[in-house]
């Protein structure tokens, strides 16, 4: 079989007008970009009076180097609502050239569940997160500016705490000095780059209902604080017109295709880890208009992507998901099981349902949310049988709904299974609520999420958490919803503490309001919000071949 690239490359894209006629776009409202991809002018379309279809979110386990393929299941999964007649679309978050060139890959999928044009959404796509880099590092110039300028809003340089930003992983970037030597130069201070994908531009484009909420919400955000104390908002120094007018045709929805030319809306990007992990609340709300059936994925496992989809986007939102699903593959469960990533073509059943232990706490944690659910065996073709068995059998005895999932090998064709059991699960009840009320305290909120979906025993806070608390506190802002960044690789903050991790404390060593965004950041554990190339990062095995085709992107 073809690898990933290959596949994408020899696929037939169907014009991007068949593909928005097939989602019930007007011509009207299509800017297209080349003939396989386009923007959406919402203001050409009015939905307001369409009923909205069904919200089916896609997460998964906690990561491992094994592979879950959430992304490959979401698209798998929308490919296989349409083959079993369902009107449906998939909402996708955009992919960082952070991971492109680092480790991870991209975002597009697998096998036969991808979505195209692969190459350009992994890489520049409709210029999105340029926009959103530019808009964030006006902020920083201006702001850098009206303290050289005289420093007329009495900012102190220490208390700086907007940072600029790039969509590459840049470790040297992590702690700078600024406007050294001269002094037309700046005024010299400590500063550092955070990736794009965790800034509060991309935070505010995701979950801004139109062009004016983003302005209202970034002329919120706090860029700094005066000697005095008080906050300093990107409004105090001029410079939210300015980035408005650079995210203009940012905040317009991207359309795009599966393989099997169903429509997708892939827009905006945030990391689950440092971020809130979700897709804008635009696409979101544009495809429930459209159709029947609308899948989209939150970052990584359960404890990070999708509680924060169903306690922050879903509540600012106020969207209501009708399912979730569950990802689950053997190879990651035998590795939560303790077997070692050189091993793991090996059979190992009681490795595999010792592992079911870390399956079994994101399916509490989704259960806590009052969601129905489904669990998805996302397929690896050296899953032998007796693996596969035994965790079917486990999900049956725990009584847990399961379907395996092909779309990898099979694309659309191979998801029909799941398919019918999450239409069946969509027109159960649900008692969706999120897990806390956002009047509880800031330390409350915490203990909540950490306890009831890590299932932590404890939250330690830092003296420095704690002075920031109070801080917020006085102002006002403790009443907010709670973004945690925090290790993917782990439900403790212990990256190497894999499985079901009991008895453990999870440390808050700092606090920090996205008010614009609105909600608060706690940063536990070792969590970077500029992350660093690995030792052989993926781009070194990218080119072009002497046919002008790509390599080695993935």
């Amino acid at each position: 079989m073809n690898n990933d690239l290959k596949i994408a490359q020899e696929a037939t894209l169907e014009d991007i007008y068949k593909i928005a006629q097939k989602a019930g776009i007007k011509e009207e409202a299509l800017e297209p970009y080349g003939r396989d991809k386009a923007k959406i002018d919402l203001n050409q379309l009015n939905l307001e009076n369409e009923k909205d279809g069904k919200l089916i979110l896609v997460t998964a386990i906690t990561p491992t180097k094994a592979g879950e393929g959430k992304s490959t299941t979401t698209i798998g999964l929308v490919d296989g609502l349409s083959k079993i007649g369902k009107k449906a679309m998939a909402c996708l978050r955009e992919p960082s050239l952070g991971p492109v060139f680092g480790l991870k890959g991209g975002a597009t999928g697998g096998g036969y569940a991808q979505v195209i044009p692969m190459e350009s959404i992994n890489l520049h796509f409709t210029g999105d997160m340029h926009a959103i880099t530019t808009a964030n590092n006006l902020i920083a110039a201006m702001l850098d500016n009206s303290i050289y300028q005289g420093n007329p809003l009495n900012i102190d340089p220490a208390k700086v705490v907007w940072k600029r930003c790039m969509d590459m992983n840049e470790r040297t970037l992590r702690d700078i000095t600024i406007a050294q030597k001269k002094k037309t130069n700046g005024v010299e201070r400590e500063d550092h780059f955070v990736i794009t994908v965790a800034t509060e531009v991309m935070a505010i484009l995701c979950l801004s209902n139109d062009i004016h909420d983003f302005e209202k919400r970034l002329s919120e955000c706090v860029v700094a604080y005066t000697y005095d104390g008080e906050p300093v908002t990107v409004k105090d120094i001029g410079a939210a017109g300015a980035a408005t007018v650079v995210m203009k045709e940012a905040l317009k929805p991207n359309l795009v295709q599966t393989l099997e030319h169903t429509p997708v809306f892939i827009h905006g990007g945030p990391f689950a880890n440092i971020a809130h992990g979700c897709n804008s609340v635009i696409a979101t709300k544009t495809a429930l208009k459209l159709s029947d059936y609308v899948v989209t994925e939150a970052g990584f496992g359960a404890d990070l992507g999708a509680e924060k989809f169903l306690d922050i986007k879903c509540r600012a939102a106020n969207l209501k998901p009708n399912a979730v699903v569950i990802v689950a593959t053997v190879r990651a469960l035998k590795m939560h099981g303790g077997v070692e990533v050189d091993a793991l073509g090996e059979e190992n059943v009681d490795a595999l349902l010792k592992g079911t232990a870390n399956l079994e706490k994101h399916v509490e944690s989704i259960q806590a949310f009052g969601v129905p659910f489904v669990i998805a065996i996302n397929k690896f073709a050296k899953d032998t049988k007796a693996e596969v068995e035994a965790l079917l059998n486990w999900c049956k005895e725990k009584n847990y709904p399961v379907a395996e999932a092909d779309g990898w090998a099979n694309g659309g064709e191979g998801m029909k299974d799941l398919a019918s059991i999450v239409v069946e699960k969509c027109e159960e009840e649900t008692h969706y609520a999120p897990i806390y009320d956002v009047n509880d305290s800031i330390e409350n909120k915490i203990f909540k999420i950490a306890t009831t979906v890590y299932g932590a025993k404890d939250v330690e806070f830092s003296d420095e958490a704690k002075e920031t608390i109070a801080l917020y506190q006085k102002y006002g802002w403790d009443k907010l919803p709670i973004c945690m960044a925090k290790t993917q690789n782990s439900l403790s903050d212990d990256a190497k503490l894999v499985g079901r991790p009991v008895d453990f404390t999870i440390h808050v060593r700092n606090i920090n309001i996205s008010r614009g965004a609105g909600f608060i950041v706690a940063y536990t554990g070792n969590v970077l919000t500029m992350p660093g190339l690995p030792k052989v990062p993926a781009a070194i095995n990218m080119g072009i071949d002497e046919n002008g085709e790509t390599y080695g992107l993935f």
